[in-house]
């Protein structure tokens, strides 16, 4: 265990002997190390490098291609194929600002959802091509809408901006896209995040910051790291102190955050990745202390017969298992902020 001021980053490394056939049953010993959150308590375990997600050399332009003449989200379609809000919520019926659109969810997971596409022209949208502009207008469409949502519904208070990308990811439209949420209540994420008492928060974004070996570098308003105890594979953070929901980021924060998060998807395409998962965690407006949270995940490389990347551990003891450190995560990506 280490303790960095008053954070403790609390480790475990359990050593794990087993007779190996590869070596003709002689001893071999390897590691596993169990972290702890600092801000939430949640466990991680990492494990030795092992390959758990592989690139992939599978043709997402052939099935680009292959999805493109049904998809209700492309520029042919979204007109009449996508759903409007009421005018007494959106007044236009949909948010547009830049190439991204927004509209609300078929299939809603909110009393307020909404699904919002980059581009209805940009079917096929590999993470190298994301750039600061795509993601900042698309997250800005959210902002907008959070805002209108929670004027029109003041009990509303809890808003997030998430995103599935890809079918590893959980998404069912191949159509890169955001999806984003207004309730009356948290998610469990969303609870136990809001409920660590500011001066943690603080603690922990300066013990980074002196520590240096998971601290990426700031982008404006925005701070972000490593995951101390990842909730999955390659997890980056994101940090906004003074910003506790969606609806109170300023253009120029939207902007700040868009450019971080075109920077981390950039840089998943180059570990050789195209399925992420992202969640904005947003607290009631004017959350003393509360700083809006991001978090960026790797998923499984979609391919014939692939691995997915959640099992047991992870899905019902909520035990997420990673096998990259995140401090070796941090020496490849730091240079990007």
């Amino acid at each position: 265990m280490s303790a960095t001021g008053s954070v403790e980053f609390r480790r475990e490394s359990l050593a794990v002997e087993i007779l190996d056939p590869r070596r003709g049953f002689r001893p071999a010993v390897s590691t596993l190390e169990i972290r702890q959150d600092p801000l939430t308590g949640l466990t991680a375990r990492l494990i030795a490098p092992s390959g758990l997600l592989p690139r992939s050399d599978f043709d997402l332009a052939a099935l680009a291609q292959q999805t493109a003449p049904t998809c209700p989200f492309c520029s042919s379609r979204i007109d009449e194929h996508v759903p409007r809000f009421p005018r007494t919520l959106i007044a236009e019926g949909r948010v547009r600002v830049g190439e991204a659109v927004l509209f609300p969810n078929l299939l809603p997971y909110s009393q307020y959802s909404a699904v919002s596409v980059y581009s209805p022209e940009r079917h096929y949208l590999p993470l190298a091509e994301m750039t600061p502009a795509l993601v900042s207008d698309n997250l800005a469409t959210h902002v907008s809408f959070c805002r209108q949502a929670v004027l029109a519904d003041p009990d509303a208070r809890w808003a997030s901006i998430n995103a599935n990308h890809m079918l590893p990811s959980g998404s069912s439209v191949f159509h890169p896209h955001l999806q984003g949420g207004v309730n009356p209540r948290p998610t469990n994420m969303q609870r136990l995040l809001a409920g660590v008492p500011p001066d943690r928060y603080e603690a922990y974004l300066e013990s980074e910051r002196r520590a240096g070996e998971r601290f990426l570098g700031e982008i404006g308003d925005t701070v972000w790291v490593t995951a101390f105890a990842p909730l999955g594979f390659a997890e980056i953070r994101a940090f906004l102190p003074g910003v506790a929901s969606p609806a109170e980021l300023s253009p120029g924060q939207v902007t700040d955050l868009g450019t971080g998060v075109a920077a981390v998807l950039n840089f998943y395409a180059d570990l050789g990745f195209e399925s992420f998962n992202m969640a904005v965690y947003g607290a009631p407006p004017h959350t003393p202390g509360y700083p809006l949270n991001l978090r960026l995940v790797c998923r499984s490389n979609l391919q014939p017969l692939y691995r997915s990347d959640t099992a047991w551990l992870d899905k019902l003891h909520w035990e997420p298992t990673s096998d990259v450190s995140p401090e070796e995560l941090a020496e490849r990506a730091r240079g990007r902020f």
